[in-house]
């Protein structure tokens, strides 16, 4: 069991200043590509498309747009303030959003290797070698969030 207590001081570790401000960018990167892609019109909504395949491929790039808006995003904002502020919910926050890096660009990098490089999956293969690094980082530290 995880016990999660008030930490006896608050030093903000240089990793944890690091990771603070990858999941800023990676929160701004994150807004702004999903903006583009919507508001440009980039990928035709799948109902647009003719081709069962086409609208499958639209459906799932949009799909992942909204888990990114909706679940990523808010967990991106909230690991940056609390890693920044070295508070125990910002290290949950930063966890959980390390495994959706994770679990979202295996999927993108198993696709594009079967079609073609992706923009999306260029752009966010950083993120992902951080999140791999970061995942045990932060679970050896966490004493310094106050969890045991």
């Amino acid at each position: 069991m995880i016990k999660v207590t008030e930490a006896t001081h608050k030093t903000r570790l240089t990793g944890f200043t690091f990771l603070a401000i990858i999941n800023a960018v990676a929160f701004f990167v994150t807004i702004i590509f999903w903006g583009l892609v919507f508001f440009s019109h980039l990928i035709p909504f799948p109902g647009e498309l003719s081709s069962s395949a086409e609208r499958g491929n639209s459906a799932v790039t949009y799909g992942f747009m909204l888990g990114d808006v909706f679940y990523s995003a808010p967990l991106l904002l909230l690991a940056w303030l609390g890693l920044w502020k070295v508070k125990s919910w910002g290290w949950l926050a930063a966890q959980m959003a390390n495994i959706l890096w994770i679990y979202s660009m295996t999927v993108i990098l198993l696709r594009d290797a079967n079609t073609s490089m992706s923009p999306g999956g260029l752009l966010f293969i950083p993120f992902l070698l951080i999140s791999i690094w970061a995942i045990p980082y932060l679970w050896i530290n966490r004493k310094e969030f106050g969890i045991s």
